[in-house]
């Protein structure tokens, strides 16, 4: 978070875990300043160009956790640029040593809170979002910090070019049906189900991550939202 956002909603837990190995450490420090994204720069109009090589396509994550959703769609998509947000300095570690492994020229990382980035994309300039089991926060006290809001679909709204894609996932009965009251209320989205496998099982393109394979352990079921920019 910019420090002259200080009062700003907290919307995250810890900014780090276990100590870094030293090469994650020197990942940190030597590949991180290439991939980041630089907000002090205003972001360019064909946002490709953020990108080498060159993409067809943006795609966004918001809070990308250990990074397995980022970097299989990224490995797999070589034509598609990603954008990943992620606050947790050990998950961006993690995954600037899969960029370094797979030579992945087409992921750009914010090692902080995604409503900055938000704030600084340019108009319709992103093709899909993804928004995936956001943390829950359980206690009441803590609820006013749960990241799918009318605020944060405003933002992704603007971003997200027509025909655009949203896509949400919660292991958590009560936060998936607030986030899909809150986007069915939303004037700027449909939601794309038809049938009940569509919010019950995750496509093929969908990986399972680490929070799925915990949530199925632990006897919950996944939900997986799908939306449509209007």
């Amino acid at each position: 978070m910019n420090g002259g956002e200080a009062g700003r909603r907290r919307l995250y837990g810890r900014r780090k875990g276990h100590r870094l190995s030293a090469r994650r450490q020197h990942l940190i420090e030597t590949l991180l300043p290439h991939v980041a994204i630089d907000l002090a720069k205003p972001a360019p109009e064909a946002l490709t160009t953020l990108f080498d090589p060159s993409v067809r396509s943006v795609w966004l994550e918001v809070g990308f956790g250990a990074g397995e959703h980022l970097v299989w769609q990224a490995d797999r998509n070589r034509d598609v640029g990603l954008i990943g947000c992620e606050p947790f300095i050990n998950g961006i570690a993690k995954v600037l040593s899969e960029i370094d492994e797979r030579e992945l020229g087409t992921v750009r990382l914010h090692a902080d809170d995604a409503r900055d980035v938000l704030a600084w994309l340019p108009q319709s300039t992103i093709d899909r979002v993804f928004v995936l089991f956001p943390d829950p926060w359980p206690k009441k006290r803590h609820k006013r910090r749960r990241l799918v809001t009318g605020e944060t679909l405003d933002a992704l709204a603007r971003v997200l070019a027509p025909g655009g894609e949203l896509r949400m996932a919660s292991d958590i009965a009560d936060y998936a049906a607030v986030m899909l009251g809150n986007v069915l209320r939303h004037p700027a989205f449909a939601w794309t189900a038809t049938r009940p496998a569509h919010w019950r099982e995750r496509p093929d393109d969908w990986p399972q991550t680490r929070y799925e394979e915990k949530a199925r352990a632990q006897g919950r079921q996944p939900y997986f939202l799908t939306f449509r920019r209007l």
